[in-house]
């Protein structure tokens, strides 16, 4: 019973962190008084505010992840992964926008990001061993792993930011559809 009040206290701050966010007063004060949990409680649970924000940010981490391992997953080529990637990221920044905001925002996760690094890296582990037997193929760039991410993320992060700021001429389904191909291009081998 304990267990689950407990489990429900933290569903409730992370939802009520997400929504502050979302209504642009992502402060303590905010979530606590939307949420109704204390700060001793939000305290006991996250160590701090920045604790919230880091637990936050990786769960929304983590669903984006999650995602484009399952959609890489489910393809052979190492084309096709690249346009799976790329199609699921900026669907996940249309559909879960609020989730996609925090992650481009990430608010006063620095204090935590050796945590958050340990916390992706199982995600980033199986995009990495998706990815390296299409390097040792040759179709995909011998490059190192992080400049990879860059090339493939890089454009996709920066089109979300953007869009998300209000940036005219942007959108995420028209990205979608004109952008697997260039970032292809920038990662074949070829």
């Amino acid at each position: 019973m304990r267990q689950a009040r407990s489990e429900a206290t933290i569903r409730r701050l992370l939802d009520t962190a997400l929504q502050a966010f979302t209504d642009d007063d992502f402060t303590l004060r905010a979530v606590t008084s939307r949420s109704g949990v204390s700060v001793g409680s939000l305290y006991h649970h996250f160590g701090s505010f920045d604790g919230l924000a880091a637990a936050l940010y990786s769960e929304c981490m983590d669903d984006l992840l999650t995602g484009l391992v399952a959609a890489v997953e489910r393809t052979s080529t190492a084309e096709e992964g690249v346009h799976a990637i790329v199609r699921a990221y900026l669907a996940f920044a249309r559909d879960e926008s609020a989730r996609a905001r925090f992650i481009h925002a990430a608010p006063l996760i620095e204090p935590h990001a050796a945590a958050i690094a340990a916390g992706k890296a199982p995600r980033m582990e199986r995009l990495t061993a998706w990815l390296a037997p299409h390097v040792a193929a040759g179709t995909v760039a011998d490059l190192p792993p992080a400049l990879i991410e860059m090339l493939l993320v890089g454009p996709l992060a920066e089109t979300s930011r953007r869009v998300f700021a209000g940036a005219p001429g942007l959108d995420l389904d028209e990205a979608a559809a004109l952008l697997p191909g260039p970032i292809w291009r920038s990662l074949s081998a070829h």
